[in-house]
């Protein structure tokens, strides 16, 4: 009884302490996550920990690296482990760095822990990072978008544990968008910083996955073969929802603009805002001379840590507002979703603007993003999405069958 009342009164003072937004959005969380029963890679020691011992660690992790709550540094450290080195994505090691933003080696104020950035001067361990290092363990959160560049970092270190003798660990973790496999394949002339392998926009694996086929394919510089080692994600299959943590990077902050993502970031080649400089970036579209063809507005602002310098600063952008978008209408198709990009195109008025990515100041060409030239062709030219889509194939149908020889997880 008393054990009762305690969680009885614990229960109160976390619903009294809590808006009733943040609240619903606990209680999604936790319902997600106690249905499925779904364990990641890291939150199974049991089955690495005896592989770590007397080994000395690099980590390639950032803040969605946790055991529960807790940074799986913090929690190996905790336990004993040896861990001589860090290394930083893109965002950095506690993930506070804004997109794009040059991230500079330090060492981790909460360990004391050589912190080395590949997302700055260089993106890929050298001889000497790994000079005193026996075991690299990579665990990061990824959100299933050929672009997200951590894929690309999967790849720079399976590289580099091949060419510098060190053994790999891969902690696995489910892929949110892992429902969507669709875009065209990746044009290999069209290979930079958003796009290095021959995948669609949405390529329905995890980072387990993807390391398999990266070996497979033998797509690593001169088709090395890196060993490692996968701890799969407990109870997981590719059609479950999976309600992330902790928020991947500065400006994916809700699992609106996570599961938006992939339909969003072709965005970021044209003139138009994805609300970068907003609190709700990745759910809203815009751009100052769409006045008067929308109601909706947001105004960019500068914010530390998500967007110093955004697109339009202290300009009222007019367009889309997605943030109560129901997103179950993308898992339900399992597609990402182009009638955005054709009716914004539609409705501004200087088309001869809209995919200038130099003057927008923005992350990317929009045809890098794509994969190809023809989708923002086909858009000037006034296509359906039916064509567009139908120019995907049979490269796509193709790609699904291959996926399917690396595949952990139903």
């Amino acid at each position: 009884m008393k054990l009762i009342c305690s969680l009885l009164l614990i229960f109160t003072l976390v619903f009294s302490s809590l808006s009733s937004v943040a609240w619903q959005s606990k209680v999604k969380q936790a319902i997600t996550s106690t249905e499925s029963g779904i364990k990641t890679g890291a939150e199974q020691t049991e089955k690495y920990l005896p592989q770590l011992k007397g080994k000395r660690i690099a980590i390639v992790a950032n803040q969605t690296s946790v055991i529960g709550k807790t940074s799986l540094v913090d929690s190996l450290k905790a336990l004993g482990e040896n861990i001589v080195k860090i290394f930083g994505p893109e965002h950095g090691f506690r993930g506070t760095a804004s997109a794009g933003a040059i991230v500079a080696d330090s060492i981790d104020a909460r360990t004391g822990i050589q912190v080395i950035s590949l997302y700055g001067r260089k993106s890929k361990p050298t001889k000497a990072d790994l000079a005193n290092v026996d075991l690299v363990i990579f665990d990061i959160q990824d959100v299933g978008a050929r672009f997200y560049t951590y894929i690309n970092l999967l790849a720079a270190v399976m590289e580099a544990c091949v060419e510098n003798g060190q053994e790999l660990l891969i902690l696995d973790r489910p892929n949110p968008n892992g429902f969507s496999v669709d875009g065209p394949i990746l044009d290999m002339k069209l290979i930079s910083g958003v796009g290095i392998f021959p995948l669609p926009i949405t390529h329905g694996m995890t980072i387990g996955e993807l390391a398999q086929m990266y070996n497979g394919e033998k797509w690593l510089a001169n088709k090395v073969q890196c060993k490692f080692t996968i701890i799969p994600v407990a109870n997981y299959s590719h059609d479950m929802e999976y309600v992330l943590p902790i928020p991947p990077s500065p400006n994916l902050n809700t699992q609106q603009s996570v599961i938006l993502y992939p339909s969003l970031c072709l965005f970021e080649g044209t003139i138009i805002s994805q609300g970068r400089g907003t609190h709700f970036p990745f759910t809203v579209l815009g751009n100052p001379d769409l006045k008067g063809k929308y109601s909706f507005s947001f105004t960019p602002k500068s914010i530390k840590g998500m967007s110093e310098t955004p697109l339009f600063q202290n300009q009222v952008c007019y367009g889309l507002d997605l943030r109560k978008y129901d997103t179950s209408e993308l898992r339900r198709s399992g597609k990402i979703n182009l009638s955005w990009l054709i009716e914004v195109y539609k409705a501004y008025p200087h088309k001869e603007k809209f995919f200038d990515f130099k003057q927008s100041r923005q992350i990317g060409n929009f045809d890098q993003l794509a994969g190809v030239s023809l989708v923002r062709k086909q858009i000037i030219a006034g296509k359906s999405e039916k064509e567009i889509r139908e120019s995907w194939e049979p490269g796509l149908s193709e790609f699904k069958k291959l996926r399917a020889k690396y595949l952990l997880y139903k």
